[in-house]
């Protein structure tokens, strides 16, 4: 990572280098790349220091991220604790709510046996209603009767009163269990969620981790080759330095050579310049001939078939001269045709001796041509003299080639020591999977205990439904007891009126009484009567008082046992204050319980909104990843540009050191880069082994009660940041270098641009190539001339047989018109002889037929 000094006395010298390239007109090319090599390192200087911003927010964000996970870690610990509290808080509620139910089921007990004592007491009643009992006593025994029942109808309210509360506290303790198990659930359902999240922030952290590790082997492996490359740079400027020694010895070598060059190609330009011209000529040449051929062949089918040569000549004029238009009217004219024809042939015949005389000057320009191909091929030899040289040239790059392979197998084995260390970590990261998958199961094994937890909580909620039916039948039981209540009500209303209804006759009886005590007054004899009436009603009298001292017993019994239902009563209203109580108790739970679930859902809104943050902040930094992988990719790209570039180079630099003959000197460097190279090996070997054994052993303590593997997480991520910065540093200081030999390396190609070399080979090769056509061509324009040649001959054979037959045509037309000029003299002569002499006679000779020689054949019109 350079420092803005030296990057600012960089770019000074870069300025002063372009004020001196500036000056030379020549060097206007390097300096125009030279100059884009300048804004290249300023952009990547930019980005250098892009890179490094974000490489900072980077760690920052690590950090925070990992006491972010410890925080969850902590959470999560707690809410675990919290579920195990209110676990045993619902075993409490639970273990109350059995003790209300066996105080309800103590109740009901005392219900029953108090009714069946009722049902006794009704049935006593009923037993004693049909005797007959002194007024006065039955009145107080009816009035005691009512006191009893008022005192157990009073009691019976007091029963169904504190029935109503506990069936209160019940249902309010049954809604408070409820909104507990709801509350549980939700506990439950956040618990699971948040083992979720945590479950997936661990796998983003192992892949985070997975990542770092490859990017990390990837920096070593990166460094590792920058390393080798700035030896390789080193080594290149070095031999730079030789090598622009040479090229100052060479250039001036150069400019003769393209002095020559120029020359060369002056007379290339020529030579081509004659071989067009001459190309030109062979068409002009091979069109007359083909012409001529034409003409020739249309003289002969005229020869054969005069109509038929006729229509070819018509149609031969339409396409070259647009002569022979009026073919319909030499079709009329057969004398004209001929004639026509005639004046043809001998304008045929001028133009085949101008053929002849343009075939020797053809002739004489294809010996020019034969001579410029023997020239033209010494050239040739000169050239595989030259590509000779090449082949050397290639050898030695095919030994540069080796020593190559050489330097890719030591790498190769460097590749197969780090993916040892690869392997190794690999191992390492599968002794981690092995750790998350028991605490998973130790997770699913807690979740198992809780699904069992869940199930008792369902079966506990059966069994209160039980409880539930329990009450409504006791309720059902105490709307039959007020039936009954109302059924005594009756009864007693009915006793009331019999009790008026004897009063009415006690009044009676003592009106019967006065007029009886009237009637003793009168009737003695009803004294007796009366006195035995009297001495039975005593008797009936004393029955009736051992049955009150009875019925007392039975009230006093009656009275222990009330006494005894108060007491009862007295601890159910002890029971009921104590299930009071306890349902306060749970109340003051309850709330608790929400409160701590009203902070539960606020927390988690919070680590929901912090979650989200981070699920952004993570999407951002796979973006910036994705971003850097891309740039990665390119700096990989031109990474791979620049080793072939650097094989470029070093087999261009086998060329020169051949050229320059520095052997000696080659192989010292080499032996030297040698040896740099083992020290640069043994160097990284020993830094390897210092990052995976360090020397600093005991800089940690481990110290009681702390979480280990969260601690040694923590530092090997901080040691990863630290070593990811370093390596970013190192990495923008080796770009930057390597930016510096891509000038070195552009100013080089410059240079060796100038010199004469695979450009004049591919010269050379598109010349031998135009040579191999241009041999081509006259071998084929040769074969034509030879075609031609016969041609003309065949031409020349057939114009003579024409000629011939020409003759035999004019010497037999001759004859004729001998024979038919004889004819006619002859008939002139017999005319005049019979004006003269007397009729002919009839033996005058005849013409026959054999006086005609028929030995010749007719001519074809």
């Amino acid at each position: 990572y350079l420092e803005e000094s030296a990057f600012e006395a960089l770019e000074k010298d870069s300025q002063e280098f372009i004020s001196i390239l500036n000056r030379d007109e020549a060097l206007e090319k390097f300096r125009v790349e030279y100059e884009k090599l300048l804004a290249i390192m300023k952009k990547s200087r930019e980005n250098e220091k892009h890179l490094m911003e974000k490489c900072r927010k980077l760690s920052a964000e690590l950090v925070e991220k990992s006491s972010k996970v410890a925080v969850l870690t902590k959470l999560t610990k707690d809410d675990g604790e919290t579920i195990s509290s209110l676990k045993s808080e619902l075993e409490k509620a639970w273990k109350m709510v059995d003790k209300a139910h066996e105080r309800e089921q103590k109740t009901k007990e005392t219900i029953n046996s108090l009714k069946k004592e009722i049902l006794r007491l009704n049935n006593l009643m009923k037993e004693r209603a049909g005797q007959e009992y002194n007024v006065e006593d039955l009145l107080r025994f009816q009035e005691e009767v009512t006191e009893e029942r008022d005192q157990l109808l009073s009691e019976v309210v007091k029963l169904r009163q504190s029935l109503a509360e506990i069936t209160e506290q019940q249902q309010e303790t049954e809604r408070a269990k409820n909104e507990a198990e709801e509350s549980i659930l939700q506990l439950q359902q956040d618990i699971q969620l948040r083992q979720n999240e945590e479950l997936r922030e661990v796998r983003k952290k192992e892949k985070m981790e997975t990542e770092l590790k490859n990017l990390l082997a990837e920096m070593d492996n990166k460094q590792a080759e920058i390393q080798k490359l700035q030896q390789q740079i080193e080594n290149n400027k070095e031999e730079q330095l030789k090598m622009e020694n040479n090229l100052r010895e060479q250039q001036i070598l150069n400019e003769n050579a393209g002095k020559e060059l120029e020359q060369l190609k002056m007379k290339n330009q020529k030579l081509k310049q004659e071989s067009e011209q001459q190309s030109a000529m062979f068409d002009d040449v091979l069109k007359d001939i083909g012409q001529k051929t034409a003409q020739l062949k249309e003289a002969e089918d005229e020869a054969a078939q005069m109509r038929l040569e006729i229509s070819k000549l018509s149609k031969m004029r339409d396409v070259l001269q647009n002569k022979l238009r009026t073919a319909e009217e030499q079709k009329v004219d057969a004398d004209h045709e001929k004639s026509m024809l005639k004046n043809e042939i001998i304008r045929l015949e001028k133009e085949f001796e101008t053929a002849k005389k343009q075939a020797e000057i053809d002739k004489r320009t294809t010996d020019g041509l034969v001579r410029e191909r023997d020239m033209l091929n010494q050239n040739l030899i000169k050239a595989t003299n030259a590509t000779q040289k090449q082949i050397d040239l290639v050898k030695l790059h095919e030994q540069s080639k080796q020593n190559l392979e050489a330097e890719i197998q030591s790498y190769k084995i460097e590749a197969q020591k780090q993916r040892k260390i690869i392997y190794q970590l690999e191992k390492e990261r599968e002794s981690f999977i092995n750790e998350m998958s028991e605490l998973k199961e130790k997770i699913l094994h807690n979740m198992k205990d809780l699904e069992i937890h869940q199930m008792q909580i369902c079966d506990y909620e059966k069994e209160i439904q039980v409880q539930g039916i329990k009450l409504k039948q006791q309720q059902n039981l105490c709307e039959t007891l007020r039936s009954e209540r109302t059924l005594y009500s009756k009864n007693l209303i009915e006793a009331k009126d019999e009790i008026a209804e004897m009063k009415m006759k006690l009044k009676t009886a003592t009106r019967q009484l006065d007029q009886l005590k009237d009637e003793l007054k009168e009737k003695d004899a009803a004294l007796e009567k009366a006195h035995v009436e009297h001495e039975q009603s005593e008797k009936e009298k004393e029955s009736l008082k051992c049955e009150l001292l009875r019925m007392t017993k039975q009230a006093m019994e009656t009275k222990a046992y009330i006494e005894n239902q108060e007491a009862e009563e007295k601890k159910l209203l002890k029971i009921i204050a104590e299930a009071d109580a306890d349902r306060l108790k749970q109340k003051k739970e309850f709330d608790k319980v929400l409160c701590e679930r009203h902070a539960l859902g606020t927390q988690l809104i919070r680590r929901n909104d912090e979650v989200a943050l981070l699920y952004e902040k993570i999407k951002i930094q796979q973006a910036i990843l994705n971003r850097g992988e891309t740039e990665y990719r390119q700096r990989m790209e031109d990474m791979r540009i620049l080793k072939l570039e650097i094989k470029k180079l070093q087999r261009e630099k086998g060329i020169l050191g051949k050229s320059a003959a520095n052997v000696e000197e080659l192989r010292w460097e080499f032996n030297h880069m040698q040896k740099e190279l083992l020290r640069e090996q043994t160097r990284c070997k020993i830094l390897e082994e210092q990052l995976q054994k360090p020397l600093q052993v005991h800089r940690w303590r481990k110290l009681e009660a702390s979480d280990p593997t969260t601690f040694e997480l923590i530092l090997k991520v901080q040691r990863l940041q630290k070593r990811l910065i370093t390596k970013t540093g190192e990495v923008i200081e080796k770009e930057f270098l390597l930016q510096e030999k891509e000038k070195l390396y552009v100013e080089l190609r410059h240079v060796l641009a100038r010199q004469p070399g695979p450009e004049a080979t591919e010269q050379l090769q598109q010349y031998r190539n135009i040579l191999r056509e241009k041999m081509k061509q006259i071998k084929v324009l040769s074969s034509e001339l030879s075609m031609c040649e016969t041609h003309s001959k065949e031409y020349k054979h057939e114009i003579e047989r024409l000629n011939n037959e020409l003759l035999e045509m004019k010497k037999k037309y001759l004859a004729q018109k001998r024979k038919e000029r004889q004819k006619k003299e002859k008939e002139r002569s017999s005319i005049d002889m019979r004006m003269k002499l007397p009729p002919l006679k009839t033996d005058v000779h005849h013409f026959n037929i054999e006086d005609f020689p028929l030995s010749r054949s007719i001519p074809k019109i």
